[in-house]
């Protein structure tokens, strides 16, 4: 069976003593609320995948990563299997909201609009988006 692999973005910011995650939505239809995310290309490993994957998805050039917060295989509802990687990043670069063309291959006519949800709220995320949304909430914390 062929493994995809995934390298997945909870870009954090604080706002108010809250702790906030970057999410979208797309304008195709039943994408639901996602977290940044993209596949990890030939030749590339899942730290450049996550900063390159980020940049292209969200526009913003000023992420710090913060680390690896897990990776899993995941049975994806398409049918493929994912290994995934969830990453920390954190940035500076905080506007409440925008409207963003990812400029990754095959994107099309994709156009993202951007928003800050806090943790809490994870339950809205697409299937498999917010598994690890718990870890980041206690690594920020402690």
């Amino acid at each position: 069976m062929q493994v995809v692999e995934k390298a997945f973005g909870y870009i954090t910011r604080e706002r108010e003593e809250q702790i906030q995650v970057l999410v979208f939505e797309q304008n195709t239809i039943g994408a639901g609320i996602q977290v940044p995310k993209g596949t990890v290309e030939e030749g590339e490993t899942p730290l450049e995948a996550v900063k390159r994957e980020m940049l292209e998805e969200t526009g913003l050039t000023s992420l710090v990563v913060q680390g690896l917060i897990a990776q899993d295989y995941f049975n994806h509802p398409s049918g493929i299997l994912q290994k995934r990687y969830f990453y920390h990043l954190t940035t500076n670069e905080s506007p409440d909201s925008w409207q963003h063309h990812p400029t990754g291959l095959n994107e099309g006519d994709l156009l993202f609009s951007f928003y800050w949800i806090s943790v809490e709220q994870d339950a809205l995320l697409a299937k498999g988006h917010g598994d690890y949304l718990y870890r980041l909430l206690a690594k920020v914390e402690n």
